[in-house]
């Protein structure tokens, strides 16, 4: 605890008259945040703003707010709230943006300058695992700063020199309530196997492993940055109106070569960089390396990159043509769904199909829908057409020209992800070795 209070020593002057935002959704980690905040804060000039926000997609959300709400009302809190309704499908990326939206609300309405957020440990071991596994950029890796600078505000994230058992511990010292979500516990959920399988395993190496990890973050950050400022040099005279020289990229050194690429890459898509794995980047040093003078490929979230002549660039495209990626480990696709590999499952839904490798002919594609494509769908005697099917579970049209399908190198339907199995599907006899999960 003595490292929290000394980072907010470090980032907050308690002299100024100014007001602090932090995020509370009443779980035990913000709780813990929150109090931590109002016994720094106490008998300063510094006013807390605590903000909720109502997702609305748990019957429990209603009781969490009024929780949070009481809360600050006994304690003498200011509080913001909003409710969001979700016209598209939800989904993390969606999520986290609305609520990055209404946190900048709050920050203007106050001119406040500082954000909390209630990251702690376990999140932070958690991401970079999962980033790695996932085979994520080495920026990306680097998972959760404590202090992230943004356009007119700065986010801390005090509770990173702390893992899960000692908040529990804070929490029940200081008696200090709080709600517990049910979903955590949901192994569906990537995250959730990597904190129940994963975690206990580093904790009894090392109870203190998530300190090793914020190290790991920091010096690997800080090395990042200094290799940045010899890249900005670079880029600055490569890459000029978002487009990138290709002949004075290829004079560089190959180490930077790939750091300028990268740095390119995340010009073009700033915070969803992580859905740029490493096999994508391969394809683009591939793709730019490979001798032709006009030519382009599809990109994840809609983007297509250009190759004229001595210029490449991306364009973002209005609608979508047609895609197609080979599956290593987990590839984006223009709808902002991913078709992931996975280690374990017992999910029985269409978005999980369990896979014989030697019934089929690998490797794997994910492409959308075509003209005249049929499968065997599973339970059912000869081939439909997924035209059929999309009409019959009521697809929107405009979802249907991305819509993924997934077939083995032969061209042969081994899958509608969300939709339909087929007769590849595996689950029921038990002899499969390939999981594959939509979402």
């Amino acid at each position: 605890m003595n490292e929290v209070y000394s980072f907010l020593k470090e980032n907050i002057d308690l002299s100024k008259n100014q007001y602090l935002v932090v995020g509370v959704s009443g779980g035990a980690d913000s709780m813990a945040l929150l109090h931590i905040l109002m016994d720094y804060c106490r008998n300063s000039k510094c006013c807390i703003v605590c903000v909720h926000i109502h997702h609305n997609l748990r019957k429990e959300s209603d009781s969490e707010q009024r929780f949070v709400q009481k809360y600050c009302e006994e304690n003498h809190l200011l509080f913001e709230t909003t409710k969001f309704s979700y016209q598209e499908k939800f989904t993390e990326k969606i999520g986290r943006e609305k609520r990055y939206q209404f946190f900048e609300q709050i920050l203007k309405k106050y001119n406040s300058s500082f954000l909390f957020t209630a990251h702690h440990g376990d999140d932070l071991i958690e991401t970079i695992l999962m980033r790695l596994v996932r085979g994520a950029t080495l920026k990306a890796t680097c998972g959760i700063e404590k202090k992230g600078e943004r356009d007119f505000y700065t986010i801390l994230r005090p509770l990173l020199f702390l893992n899960k058992e000692s908040i529990y511990q804070y929490v029940s010292s200081n008696k200090i309530p709080y709600v517990e979500d049910i979903s955590n516990q949901d192994s569906h959920y990537t995250r959730n196997r990597y904190r129940k399988e994963v975690l206990p395993f580093l904790k009894e190496e090392n109870k203190k492993v998530h300190l090793k990890f914020l190290d790991y973050s920091e010096d690997l950050s800080n090395l990042l940055k200094y290799v940045n400022k010899i890249v900005e040099k670079s880029y600055s005279e490569i890459v000029k109106d978002g487009k990138l020289n290709y002949s004075l990229w290829k004079s560089l050194d190959s180490v930077l070569q790939k750091e300028v690429l990268q740095q390119y890459l995340f010009q073009i898509y700033g915070e969803d960089i992580d859905k740029i794995s490493k096999s994508h980047f391969q394809i683009l040093m591939n793709f730019i390396n490979n001798g032709t003078v006009n030519s382009s490929i599809d990109f994840p979230l809609n983007y297509q990159v250009l190759k004229d002549y001595n210029v490449i660039f991306f364009k973002k495209l209005m609608g979508v043509g047609e895609y197609s990626y080979e599956l290593k480990d987990s590839v984006v696709l223009p709808n902002n769904h991913t078709v992931e590999i996975i280690s374990d499952s017992d999910c029985k839904s269409n978005y999980v199909t369990y896979l014989d490798s030697s019934t089929l002919c690998l490797p794997l594609i994910v492409r959308n829908c075509r003209s005249g494509d049929k499968m065997e769908v599973l339970n059912l005697s000869g081939h439909k057409k997924i035209g059929d099917i999309f009409t019959d579970e009521k697809v929107p049209s405009e979802e249907r020209k991305t819509w993924p399908v997934v077939t083995d190198s032969r061209g042969t339907i081994i899958w509608l992800p969300g939709l339909k199995k087929t007769q590849f599907d595996r689950k029921k006899d038990g002899i499969y070795d390939i999981i594959l999960k939509y979402y």
